[in-house]
């Protein structure tokens, strides 16, 4: 276990100035998800909860015993956030707003986690970093969905140190 929470040793624990710049697109800009995209974020995900549900990697325990996404008000939202943020700070986990570069709303999000599948694909080597990668869409710009992965997962490959990227839930070809 290394000093940060109790992540794999493995984990790339990275200070936040150091994570590699995130991708932007004509139609998507991310940036680290934190407390000031509270009201946008609650809007986007609340206004989308059955799209979510309905979403690769979500839904049916696809969280493990995470219901997400369910109501909550804005202050219990806000709270979430800031639990993401801190897991940014501390190189835990890293999760990302995806924006609209024309207004910046709120219009999707990124989670890259620590993978703990425990049944690793056999040439995966051991002392090199896995992540899981979930990512939704608000319901009004799900057409962008199939962008956002691809985007997220050569940006993930080509700039992090992970050894694999796993999305749950699909089945992307390299």
């Amino acid at each position: 276990m290394n000093a940060a929470s109790s992540q794999p040793a493995r984990w790339p624990v990275i200070a936040p100035d150091d994570v590699p710049p995130p991708p932007v697109t004509e139609h998507l800009r991310l940036e680290p998800l934190q407390p000031r995209h509270n009201e946008r974020d609650h809007a986007a995900w609340m206004s989308s909860i059955d799209h979510i549900n309905a979403t690769p990697g979500f839904g049916d325990g696809a969280w493990g015993l995470d219901p997400w996404p369910f109501p909550m008000t804005a202050e219990m939202n806000l709270g979430d956030l800031e639990m993401h943020w801190r897991e940014f700070q501390h190189g835990e986990a890293y999760a990302y707003s995806v924006l609209d570069p024309a207004d910046d709303d709120v219009i999707g999000c990124i989670y890259i986690d620590p993978d703990t599948d425990p049944d690793p694909d056999p040439g995966i080597e051991p002392d090199r970093p896995s992540a899981m990668v979930r990512s939704w869409m608000r319901v009004s710009h799900a057409a962008l969905d199939q962008e956002l992965v691809d985007t997220v997962d050569a940006w993930l490959t080509a700039a992090w140190p992970f050894e694999r990227v796993r999305w749950p839930g699909r089945d992307l070809r390299r």
